[in-house]
């Protein structure tokens, strides 16, 4: 088994800090706070200090690469995974880019994810099909988070289409995922908060396979709802994020305390929903 195999590193960090806290490390400088703002290596630095504060609450952490290719920050992306690597060993990282693409360009992307980056897990759209995420799937210690249910309202758009026998799409994407997919059990689903109904669903389509759940906080989901109706049985099997919330709840030199607050109040949130 590898030394960061992501199953295990999730499991773990989910148990040692009694959390299924993942904080999204979605900058954007025009938010930090005045003392940060055209600093050198800004990005960086907020995230650090984010890290060091919240690394005992969490069982993962997200980076959201559009937020760093924006800003030509890559290198602050890759220096980011390195500190939590660094601060935090056990918690693992999920990157979330969202690829999908065909053949050995689906290739480059698991190796951009997983070699350049050093992520543990990523995200994938399904949208193209099997041998789109082969290269992903074929990374067994790495974790693979396929969308299914997401947040946004646009999801209705394709995701809700009927697909045959009173199934959705999204549904099928859940069963293909669980029954084909989910060989090394290293996928994920996303599975959007701000769908509690949907989640509930998937839960029983895909039995144990566990949820990134994005949308609580600032697109509104509701954490009890979420936490009931997408826990496994042990009351696991849930990653939920939460971005905005956490990274500005602060906006002076103490947003990193603030940002503590915030994460444990999320973490004992769901622990109160859950148990």
């Amino acid at each position: 088994m590898s030394p960061r195999d992501f199953k295990h590193l999730l499991a773990r960090a989910a148990a040692d800090h009694d959390s299924l806290v993942c904080v999204g490390l979605d900058p954007e400088p025009e938010k930090f706070p005045p003392h940060l703002r055209g600093v050198a290596h800004s990005i960086f630095e907020f995230n650090k200090a984010i890290v060091d504060a919240t690394a005992d609450l969490v069982c993962s952490y997200k980076p959201q690469f559009a937020h760093y290719a924006a800003l030509r920050a890559e290198d602050q992306l890759e220096q980011t995974i390195r500190y939590i690597n660094a601060r935090a060993p056990g918690v693992p990282v999920i990157l979330d880019s969202k690829r999908g693409d065909i053949g050995n360009t689906a290739g480059k992307y698991a190796q951009e994810a997983f070699e350049r980056y050093g992520a543990d897990a990523v995200t994938v759209n399904p949208y193209l099909g099997g041998d789109s995420v082969q290269p992903f799937l074929e990374r067994k210690d790495k974790g693979i988070v396929v969308l299914c249910r997401t947040s946004n309202p646009g999801a209705r758009d394709f995701q809700d289409l009927e697909v045959g026998g009173g199934r959705r799409l999204y549904h099928a994407v859940a069963e293909r995922v669980a029954k084909e997919w989910n060989r090394h059990g290293n996928c994920l689903l996303v599975v959007g908060a701000t769908y509690p109904a949907e989640l509930a669903e998937v839960r029983g389509i895909v039995g144990d396979v566990p949820f990134l759940v994005p949308g609580v906080g600032a697109q509104g989901g509701d954490v009890v709802q979420a936490v009931r109706n997408g826990r496994t049985r042990d009351g696991g099997g849930l990653v939920i994020n939460s971005s905005r919330g956490i990274l500005y709840a602060g906006n002076d030199e103490r947003f990193a305390d603030a940002a503590r607050r915030a994460a444990l109040q999320l973490r004992d949130e769901i622990n109160a929903a859950r148990r």
